[in-house]
């Protein structure tokens, strides 16, 4: 019977975190395949269209050729109204005028592009031109986003979780090296000392059979001893029924009966699971000092990586693009000579928006603290004190 129960218990528990961890993976392969399917529409549309050369663009060119040719006619002419016109011309000119569209919108083009969408980031890089890409990416915008806040939601209940669990066991390990510090005196030493003499000064008596037991209470005293012995003997074979049969559950009884019952009872959990989301978070309380020093670390640490493929940036530009990236601010200043390289460092950016997330949620609840204190302390003020009377 052993070697058969362990491998069911070994089942049941492998069932239990596999239905744990489902609604966490079903949210983040939901998020993928929204990315991939993305990737190969906007990749299909924007990488197959035709480059028509507008009258903007001739009107470019044109200007363009007159202003070199008054450049080789006169070379006298003052450099800075040389540079003033250039500057304006190229003030004019459009990105997709110079670049294929099959050299942008490629798969993984494409895909950098969408989780540029749903995260909010919008580098503005890299853009729809046609009209229906542009359309297209209002809608993908408009289901993308939400999916990608529930995922950032789902997400920071975990790691709120392994934060709070982590700053409470440093908190204990904390009083349990201050409690060993207080031990140390001469003052700890002389309680032990007494609390030793005084349970050395307690009597220890044997415990009470359940015939003294039941012969104590009132109840049975009063009656006569053939009913009294009765009574006793009926309460004593309950007493023993009750610590021999063994409690079965119901639950389990129709379980084996009914399996489908037992799929309603996991299927309950998984839905509880859902509703659970976003609970940890509003809980998570720990320092804001704490949180800023994890968001400079987690940069610091992208920041020392990234320039290896990125060779046009330093350490500081680095974080600098790390911190404009996780904010969701994203400037498009700094561009990315490896996207793909970027893209692989996908869940490094949604932990570190995770990470921002919460703790800009922290920031927010010690505003709203202190907001409350100045206006419970101007409403103190502005309180008429009490005058009292003369009876």
């Amino acid at each position: 019977m052993a070697s058969t129960s362990q491998p069911l218990r070994g089942k049941r528990a492998c069932k239990k975190i596999f239905w744990a961890v489902f609604p966490h993976a079903c949210f983040i392969l939901s998020l993928v395949i929204y990315a991939f399917l993305g990737a190969l529409m906007f990749s299909h549309i924007e990488g197959n269209r035709k480059v028509n050369l507008s009258e903007e663009y001739r009107k470019f060119l044109q200007n363009l050729w007159h202003i070199s040719r008054n450049l080789s006619d006169n070379m006298t002419e003052n450099e800075e109204v040389f540079k003033e016109k250039i500057h304006a011309l190229l003030s004019t000119a459009e990105r997709h005028w110079f670049v294929n569209p099959k050299d942008i919108w490629t798969f993984f083009g494409s895909l950098f592009f969408c989780c540029t969408v749903f995260t909010t980031v919008g580098y503005g890089n890299t853009y729809p031109v046609t009209r229906i890409g542009k359309y297209l990416c209002m809608l993908y915008a408009l289901f993308g986003i939400p999916l990608m806040f529930l995922v950032l939601t789902d997400m920071g209940d975990i790691l709120a979780t392994v934060l709070s669990k982590s700053y409470n066991e440093f908190r204990k390990l904390q009083s349990k090296i201050l409690a060993s510090k207080l031990c140390s005196r001469s003052t700890c030493n002389k309680e032990d000392e007494l609390k030793s003499r005084a349970q050395s000064k307690v009597a220890i008596n044997e415990p009470l059979t359940i015939m003294e037991v039941l012969k104590s209470q009132p109840g049975v005293k009063r009656k006569p001893i053939k009913y009294r012995n009765a009574e006793i003997f009926e309460m004593l074979i309950a007493r023993e029924n009750e610590h021999t049969k063994p409690e079965r559950n119901k639950s389990i009884e129709r379980w084996s009966s009914c399996p489908e019952l037992a799929r309603g009872k996991t299927m309950s959990r998984v839905i509880e699971n859902f509703d659970k989301i976003g609970k940890q978070l509003e809980k998570f309380d720990v320092p804001i000092v704490l949180m800023v020093l994890v968001i400079f670390v987690y940069i610091s640490c992208a920041a020392a990586i990234l320039p290896n493929w990125e060779t046009r940036l330093d350490f500081q530009e680095a974080f600098y693009f790390c911190f404009i990236t996780l904010t969701t601010i994203g400037f498009g200043d700094t561009q990315l000579e490896h996207p793909k390289f970027f893209l692989f460092f996908s869940l490094y950016i949604i932990i570190g928006m995770e990470i921002v997330f919460i703790a800009f949620k922290l920031g927010q609840d010690r505003l709203i603290g202190l907001y409350k204190k100045v206006i419970s302390f101007c409403g103190e003020k502005k309180m008429p004190s009490k005058k009292v009377y003369p009876k």
